[in-house]
Order: C-alpha cells, then sequence, then structure tokens
C-alpha cells in the first residue's frame, strides 16, 4: 500500500496564509485552509490594503521583469531609481531603531525580489503606484520612498489572485472555520481544534500547521493589555476577526512571545469611519497627505513635525502620536497651493471634511478645537515658512519652517491661499508588533528557543520585524516572504 500523503493546515485566509498554502502545496503534500472568516469576509488585513510591496530592486529592468505589462512610454515619462538591498536594511533598521531581528529581516530583504517573482508565476500582476508615490514634475514622474510596487486591484485583487491560484492546485479552502486550540501530543503539533460555523468543536490531524491568522489588533482587551489605557478606544482599519488566536493557541504550547508587544502599526483614520474596517470603503479611510499640510490637536497646536521624512517613514509613527492627543483626533490643514496633491482617499463620500474661503471661517468649522489658539499658531507657522526654498514633493526638499518648537523640515508651505480644506482623523489601528519568535525556516520557537515540532508561523502574527515604527509595504511583503518560507518548510519537515 502506498503512503498516504502528508496533510498541511494552514490557518488564516490572507495573502501570508495564501502563499504558505501554494508554497507548501508545491512541496507535493495536501493542503487545508481554515479561514475564521465567511467567504464575504474573508482574506484577513490583506483585503483592506492598497497592496502595496517594498521590495528591493537594481533599476526599470528588474521592475519591467516583475511587472511585463510595463510600457515603454511609461518607461519614459518615469525615473523608477533603484531601491537595493543596502536601502531596505537600512530603512528596516534606521525606522525600527535598531532593534529588528537581523535574521528575519536578512530573509525578508534578499527574498523579497524573488518572492514577488513566485508570486507572479501563480498569477498575482503588479504595477507601479503611480497614484500614491509619484509625482508629475516637470514632465516625469519621480518614486520616492522605497515604494514602487503594488498589487493589480489592490488588496482585494491580491487575495483573489492567490485564492485562484490556490483553487485551482487543490488546495481546499474552508470558511467560517476558526481553529480554536492547537492539537498536541507533548511534543509534536498534531493538528488542530476546529469549530466551524459555531458548531461543536472537532479535531483536525495533520502532520504540520502554518499559523497566519494575524495579530490582536480586534481585541480591545488585549489592545488595553499590551498597548497600553485609551487603545481601547482606536478604530480597527481591517478585520473584526484578528483577535489573537493564533498567538494566544501557540503560547498555550510554551511558544516564546517576541518583538514589540506594546507597538503597532496605526495610521491617521477618518475620525468617524467605523469600529472595523468597510470592504466597500477599503484603505479609503486613511489619511497620508499631511506632509503638505499641518496637523492640529483639540489645543489648535501642532504636535509632529509633518515633514520629518515621506510619508512611508512617518504614518505609522504619526498614527500613534495622534493616540496620544487630548481626545484621540486631530485635524489636517491645506490650502489651494496643495490640494491638488491629496491622494484619492481625501475624495471619498464618507469623509468629515470643512472647506471654506477663509481661514477664520474654515478654523470656526472644526469641531472640538480651541479657535483662537489654532489661527494665532497658524500666523505663526506662515511666519516662519523659509519660502526662499523651491517646493517639491517628489524629494525632501528642504523647504522648512525656522524657530518654532516644532519644526517643519520639508514641504513646508504657507497656509494662505483659498479656498482652505481640512479634515479630521482619529487614530486607526492595523496590526500589533507583539507576536511569536519563528526561525528563518519559519518554525514556531518555544520559550527555550526550539523549535516546536510541526508548528510554523508567518505573517502579522510573528514579532521581531517592527518596533515602534514600519517601512510602508513592508508588512505584505513579509507576509509573502515568511508565508513561502513556512509552506516550504512545512512541506519539507512532515515529508
Amino acid at each position: 500500500m502506498a503512503p498516504s500523503k502528508s496533510q498541511i493546515l494552514i490557518v488564516g485566509g490572507g495573502n501570508a496564509a495564501l502563499c504558505a498554502a501554494l508554497a507548501a502545496r508545491e512541496g507535493g503534500v495536501d493542503v487545508t485552509v481554515l479561514e475564521r472568516a465567511p467567504l464575504d469576509e474573508s482574506g484577513g488585513n490583506s483585503r483592506f490594503t492598497a497592496g502595496a510591496f517594498r521590495c528591493a530592486y537594481s533599476g526599470v529592468e528588474d521592475l519591467r521583469e516583475l511587472m511585463p505589462d510595463l510600457s515603454d512610454d511609461e518607461v519614459a515619462v518615469t525615473d523608477f531609481d533603484t531601491y537595493t538591498e543596502d536601502q531596505f536594511f537600512d530603512d528596516m533598521f534606521r525606522v525600527t531603531n535598531y532593534r529588528c531581528d537581523p535574521d528575519l529581516v536578512e530573509c525578508l530583504v534578499r527574498q523579497s525580489m524573488s518572492t514577488l517573482l513566485w508570486m507572479r508565476d501563480k498569477g498575482v500582476r503588479f504595477m507601479p503606484i503611480y497614484g500614491r508615490q509619484a509625482f508629475k514634475v516637470d514632465g516625469k514622474f519621480k518614486f520616492w520612498g522605497g515604494l514602487t510596487v503594488e498589487s493589480v486591484g489592490g488588496g482585494p485583487g491580491l487575495v483573489d489572485s492567490l485564492t485562484e491560484a490556490c483553487l485551482s492546485r487543490g488546495i481546499d479552502i474552508q470558511y467560517d472555520a476558526r481553529v480554536v486550540e492547537l492539537a498536541f501530543d507533548g511534543k509534536n503539533v498534531t493538528g488542530v481544534v476546529v469549530r466551524r460555523g459555531g458548531e461543536r468543536p472537532e479535531t483536525v490531524s495533520a502532520d504540520a500547521v502554518v499559523l497566519a491568522c494575524g495579530g490582536f489588533e480586534a481585541n480591545p482587551e488585549w489592545r488595553t493589555r499590551y498597548l497600553g489605557p485609551g487603545w481601547e478606544l482606536a478604530r480597527v482599519r481591517g478585520t473584526r476577526f484578528n483577535t489573537g488566536d493564533g498567538i494566544r493557541m501557540a503560547l498555550n504550547l510554551g511558544a516564546a512571545a517576541y518583538g514589540n508587544w506594546s507597538g503597532c502599526h496605526a495610521v491617521g483614520w477618518d475620525r468617524n469611519a467605523p469600529e472595523f474596517g468597510d470592504l466597500a470603503v477599503g484603505d479609503q479611510f486613511q489619511k497620508h497627505s499631511y506632509p503638505f499640510g499641518i496637523m492640529v490637536n483639540a489645543h489648535g497646536r501642532r504636535f509632529v513635525d509633518e515633514g520629518a521624512d515621506f510619508r512611508n517613514y512617518t504614518y505609522v509613527r504619526y498614527g500613534v502620536e495622534i493616540m496620544k492627543q487630548p481626545g484621540q483626533f486631530a485635524w489636517q490643514i491645506f490650502d489651494a497651493k496643495t490640494a491638488h496633491l491629496l491622494r484619492d482617499e481625501y475624495r471619498i463620500r464618507q469623509v468629515t471634511r470643512v472647506a471654506a474661503d477663509s481661514l477664520e471661517d474654515l478654523i470656526g468649522q472644526l469641531d472640538d478645537v480651541n479657535s483662537d489658539a489654532c489661527l494665532e499658531e497658524i500666523r505663526t507657522y506662515n511666519k516662519a515658512v523659509r519660502t526662499d526654498t523651491p517646493f517639491n514633493p517628489n524629494v525632501k526638499d528642504g523647504r522648512c519652517t525656522a524657530g518654532l518648537p516644532i519644526d517643519k523640515s520639508n514641504w513646508a508651505n504657507t497656509l494662505d491661499e483659498p479656498p482652505f480644506e481640512a479634515y479630521a482623523v482619529t487614530c486607526g489601528i492595523t496590526f500589533t508588533f507583539g507576536g511569536l519568535r519563528i526561525n528563518t525556516d519559519a518554525q514556531v520557537l518555544d520559550s527555550d528557543l526550539r523549535p516546536i515540532p510541526g508548528l510554523y508561523a508567518a505573517g502579522e502574527l510573528v514579532g521581531g520585524l517592527f518596533y515602534n515604527n514600519y517601512p510602508g509595504g513592508a508588512g505584505l511583503m513579509s507576509g509573502s516572504v515568511f508565508g513561502k518560507i513556512a509552506g516550504t518548510s512545512a512541506a519539507r519537515g512532515s515529508a
């Protein structure tokens, strides 16, 4: 009798989970994906993203290999520059204050482009992020901030493409299947306990399990416990199903906790957005054009350097800063000089926006803001702008203020040309940074730093990559890289 084929279970249904499933299937094993959400809410946080991937590339030829639809005309009017592995390393270490795990970061950076090419071969299509990462100056687009590539169709397109790839390869995807416990014989993980549709739990055996079911950002009790008081009030940018189940199950077996448990990816998010993400709106509640204006709090005061760096390197940190402000909100203010640079997310129907032809009228409409103090703040800011330096949104232009308690380092423009616009934002949490400790084979380690046989992890529940901050596009990229590694390792380990 021929030996039975190994069975791998993937817990989760987003980018990391589906990449793990595809990689495991390549290893010649049977694969089942157990997704907690129903079909119409499936895909985890991945479905709520814009689909941006941070990857290393040496020039346009690397990008043309990844994106064969890139035309000669597009190349002619675009400066793609380079984003080398060294630049990727520098960004990861710089924004995390050199705390990120060097071994995991090496996997992420070195395998970024090869993983995207692997995904392309599975049917995922990519394109340049013209709408959000490049402005046209003197007739030419220029990409900035190391973020050039997005999946066609954004996050929903990414999840749909990966799902189709899985189904076409015979991978079984089960929805409304919540894994509540890991089966464990004292040494090896031998399967999972799953509750389908709220029915009685049942045990499903497996040769290996890959956990790829997100962090704990949708769990207000855990947010308050680990991130701190007040975090129960944050809006959740994405799925309501990421409540830390995978982390909890692994910790119950003795897995090592790792990473920045008091840190998270959080952004400026529309103040009146719903409690959880809305798939009809996707990531459009975010408000990331603040480098071209100013942000004020309830006291009418600026509280961050809006132009400290490209938004790719500040938006996560500034989401946390908004959470620290009185009432957990801020207003972003722009005038006519930069209104045309605002991203498309500022034009959605559900936006909290006010506009006026004078600053006095605009500030009078800002709910919960000290109007007199805010007008004084703007007048003081306007006088401090160094207008002798040219404004250029594609580079850190050095157009700054001088003499303020918090100076603006780049992209400083006076707010004096009507009409004026303002947008109310609060904090939207994307994912948590603390999680499980893995090695470079994506094996989950126990508290003695030994691999737990049969258990692997990938995606947002992996700790050690991000501390306090995050370079944009690194989340999906890490999910894909470590998802692929986890699936490959699980198949190899069960052979």
